[in-house]
């Protein structure tokens, strides 16, 4: 069994006050933002959006510990670290209308978001192995959450990440729901952390409602991973919402709900708020300059997606093939056709 860290097992934390502070302020910024884009997608703003409400602490823990040299291959919840990690947030608002992920000029080292669940694991074992055969001194971090640990590629990416010492993290953010699974049908190993000895590497459980703790542990595993070794990370958290903006949690969470500890389904964000507190690093002043510095924030992103340039239509068809093929070109003159009868900005398909 592994044990659960947490930061009062942790004697030799060195996050000082302004890196709690900041912790703080990002997961204010993440929680903001995830509010904002659930409000936004129910008006009809954007078509769809996976909520992370209740995974703040854990998302920008593991971000914050993570140097502007290393890579993040995201899955597609990962919006809490993407913004933590530096991408704006009229980028994330603006893939989720239809644009390319990484909208603006900015540099972050971030692969794009993976939807097909697990595949990112295989790519960040090859990319981490590839940059280590040519001598760079920074590590990769896999993203994902409990659900992918069913995958394939999951346990193709740790095999091939033992057997050849990718200096990558293992992330697993476990909240718990693989859409509506909860992990015990699943798997019927005690911890998904405990995996990683099949493979020949350290495995670890931390309480990932908790950001210094994870800041810690994350920032531990990097080390190791850097040194040359993998490791897998366990981040215990609790989905508060649903799956996605087309899923309705109410329909199967209620009895499982009840028998997780109450530290599980704590809220990260009151949770870190409390303790802060109590240790004089935030007060009134902090916590409201911290909501208004985010919705200020989100305000400014909101109306730069709004007025961003409408998309040539023909941009579909770029790049899918080096010549495009007689089925796609049919569709692009259909495309064509169909828009020069409609007003582009009010088509609904």
């Amino acid at each position: 069994m592994h044990r659960v860290i947490g930061v009062s097992d942790l004697d030799d934390v060195e996050v000082d006050t302004e890196e709690a502070r900041a912790l703080y302020r990002d997961m204010v910024r993440a929680r903001r933002f995830d509010e904002r884009a659930v409000a936004l997608q129910r008006r009809g703003w954007m078509s769809s959006f996976p909520p992370y409400r209740g995974q703040e602490a854990s998302q920008v823990g593991a971000a914050r510990a993570m140097a502007d040299e290393d890579w993040l291959f995201p899955t597609y919840r990962s919006n809490a670290m993407q913004l933590t990690r530096g991408v704006p947030m009229s980028d994330i608002l603006l893939f989720r209308r239809g644009r390319p992920e990484y909208y603006s000029d900015h540099d972050v080292n971030n692969f794009p978001q993976e939807i097909t669940i697990g595949t990112q694991i295989p790519h960040a074992v090859g990319y981490a192995m590839a940059r280590d055969y040519v001598g760079a001194d920074h590590a990769t971090l896999a993203y994902f959450g409990d659900g992918a640990t069913s995958e394939g590629d999951f346990h193709e990416g740790l095999n091939f990440a033992g057997v050849f010492d990718a200096p990558v993290v293992f992330f697993c953010e476990n909240n718990d729901w693989a859409i509506s699974l909860p992990r015990e049908r699943q798997t019927a190993s005690a911890t998904i952390a405990e995996k990683a000895t099949a493979y020949g590497f350290e495995g670890v459980q931390v309480d990932g409602n908790d950001p210094l703790a994870v800041y810690e542990t994350v920032s531990d595993a990097l080390a190791t991973a850097r040194a040359g070794k993998p490791i897998l990370v366990e981040s215990l958290t609790y989905r508060q919402g649903a799956h996605t903006t087309a899923d309705d949690p109410e329909r199967y969470r209620d009895e499982h709900e009840r028998s997780l500890p109450d530290w599980r389904t704590a809220d990260p964000l009151e949770r870190t708020e409390t303790y802060l507190r109590e240790q004089d690093v935030v007060d009134d002043t902090v916590v409201e300059q911290a909501h208004a510095a985010a919705d200020a924030e989100l305000d400014e992103a909101v109306a730069e997606a709004e007025n961003a340039e409408v998309p040539d239509p023909d941009e579909l068809f770029e790049n899918a093939y080096g010549d495009l093929t007689a089925p796609l070109e049919a569709q692009r003159e259909w495309l064509r056709s169909y828009l020069d009868d409609h007003d582009p900005q009010r088509v609904e398909f």
